[in-house]
């Protein structure tokens, strides 16, 4: 039998398509950077929405984008408004993604252990 999605889960998606384009095309701010969102996890009352975003380019401080985009939260929920059809949107509230950085460590840490066992094993004759 297959498995029945929540509305929660089914709009945290929506959100995510519809926030991308927006923070795309509509917000202007001299202080963000290339910003990807990655997920809006979506609570199960619907009150509130987590929306865990990156920035490309590493030039632009996640604390100060993550600032921007807080303040700039009303307005993009009055512009999904426009977008979504529901009786009330959730609260924005934007977290900045370390995921991706931290596969970035673990890959690099496997590859120095990998090219030291390597070098290793070159440096012991058997």
């Amino acid at each position: 039998m297959a498995r029945e999605f929540t509305r929660n889960e089914r709009l945290g998606p929506q959100l995510q398509r519809e926030l991308a384009e927006l923070v795309g095309s509509v917000l202007d701010d001299p202080r963000l950077g290339m910003i990807t969102i990655q997920e809006v996890r979506v609570a199960r009352d619907l009150s509130h929405a987590k929306v865990y975003f990156t920035v490309l380019g590493g030039d632009a401080d996640e604390r100060e984008t993550a600032r921007t985009l807080n303040e700039a939260a009303g307005f993009l929920r009055h512009e999904l408004g426009r977008r979504v059809r529901m009786r009330t949107l959730p609260v924005l509230k934007f977290i900045y993604d370390e995921s991706v950085e931290h596969g970035m460590r673990l890959s690099a840490l496997i590859e120095q252990a990998v090219d030291s066992d390597h070098s290793s094993d070159d440096s012991d004759p058997q």
